[in-house]
């Protein structure tokens, strides 16, 4: 039935290609009807099993991370790279290396998923690792209430195997049981800088857990970032941009360590030192000379981290906000955001570009142009006389302006 369900997936994969589609998903969700188990008799051979990665933020870059330091310990590993983070894209991703003998040359599975689908995805194939990031509220429009959300991750939790690597200070993933339990977290010095929904709301301080972690994301200066692990610190050069991005490698380092307990610590951080930022989260280009940097914004708590990060008075800013189902149909999440410490914003974008306006003019920010086409405005911004650009964008016009910028000249 697998040699079957192959050469099926694979002709509709050939199909889809040929008519200029991705195919990151069609030829998965036929295997998936015609052969429900599929995706249990491949990945369940993995010698060394299968991790997911899921929660509201981060998923894309620390799924990442966690792939290429697996790799770097000399594991093959498979994952589903394509963007598609349901069941159906994971079978997708599975067509495309596995040959037609039913032959599938990977030692694990690094995958992100999509909370609800890694839900479903623990019913069909048997997960042996969990990293479970944050609960933030970008995915309202999708699974309704934060608490929900928080609940879909507990059935991934509860269904793991071996061991979830949890977040300790995020209110709701940090209150996650399950058979094995990890945690990552931050210090006091930096939790003040995290702050969660709930804390962007009340407006009240936090302390970090007295929960014992793993991996202890104690301090970061500009691009060095210093982590906690038993008591000895390790101080690295991150290639990776942002504090969020920072916090990411402690989850990450947690759960390698976790899979591979006999790599010493100090291996991964040797590794970490060289590995980038996920497309859109971080891209450096260069455009007319200039450093344009794309950062992606979903929720008030990540873009008040990229304003933390990033905020720069020699910097030039854009900001771009859609409102399509990708990116949640409430932009309300932004008057929860402090721009005060944003200067020099000299374009806003997108379909809510006039929204954006309104809440910075709060913050006594006049933007210095409007233009709610996003090609018009990339093009605009990016002939700018400043030699350090940003630009803040939620996720459909993040794609959108990517793509503006593959047609660029990138050196």
């Amino acid at each position: 039935m697998e040699k079957l369900s192959i050469f099926i997936g694979k002709g509709v994969q050939k199909i889809t290609h040929l008519r200029g589609g991705s195919g990151s998903a069609l030829p998965g969700l036929v295997v998936e009807r015609i052969n429900p188990k599929f995706i249990n008799k491949i990945l369940s051979k993995l010698p060394h099993g299968i991790v997911v990665i899921s929660g509201t933020n981060g998923k894309t870059t620390t799924t990442k991370i966690v792939s290429e330091l697996l790799e770097k310990q000399g594991l093959k590993v498979f994952t589903n790279n394509t963007g598609s983070n349901f069941v159906r894209g994971v079978i997708s991703a599975i067509l495309e290396d596995i040959n037609l003998n039913g032959e599938f040359d990977y030692d694990i599975a690094v995958l992100e998923l999509d909370e609800a689908h890694a839900v479903k995805f623990t019913e069909v194939a048997p997960v042996d690792y969990a990293l479970l990031l944050n609960v933030q509220r970008d995915q309202l429009d999708r699974f309704g209430e934060i608490d929900h959300t928080a609940d879909l991750l507990q059935k991934v939790a509860t269904a793991t195997k071996k061991t979830a690597v949890l977040n300790r200070e995020d209110p709701r993933v940090g209150k996650i049981t399950a058979n094995h339990t990890e945690y990552f977290g931050l210090s006091d010095k930096l939790i003040q800088k995290f702050p969660s929904d709930d804390d962007l709301v009340s407006k009240k301080q936090t302390k970090s857990s007295d929960r014992a972690a793993k991996v202890i994301f104690t301090d970061l200066h500009a691009n060095r970032a210093t982590y906690t692990v038993n008591k000895k610190d390790y101080t690295v050069s991150l290639k990776l941009k942002g504090m969020y991005n920072a916090y990411n490698v402690a989850g990450a380092i947690a759960l390698c360590h976790c899979v591979m307990p006999d790599v010493k610590v100090q291996k991964f951080f040797d590794d970490i030192v060289n590995i980038e930022s996920a497309f859109g989260r971080g891209e450096s280009f260069t455009i007319n000379d200039a450093e344009v940097e794309l950062l992606l914004v979903k929720n008030p708590s990540a873009f008040q981290l990229s304003i933390a990060s990033f905020a720069d008075n020699n910097c030039d800013y854009m900001i771009a906000i859609n409102d399509r189902i990708a990116d949640g149909r409430d932009i309300s999440w932004l008057w929860n955001v402090d721009f005060s410490k944003l200067k020099n914003v000299k374009m806003i974008s997108g379909i809510r570009a006039y929204d954006m306006a309104l809440r910075l003019k709060y913050d006594n920010i006049q933007a210095a142009e409007i233009i709610e086409n996003l090609e018009a405005a990339v093009q605009k911004f990016t002939n700018g006389k400043s030699k350090h650009k940003r630009i803040f964008a939620t996720y459909t016009a993040m794609l959108e302006i990517r793509k503006i910028i593959s047609g660029k000249s990138i050196l």
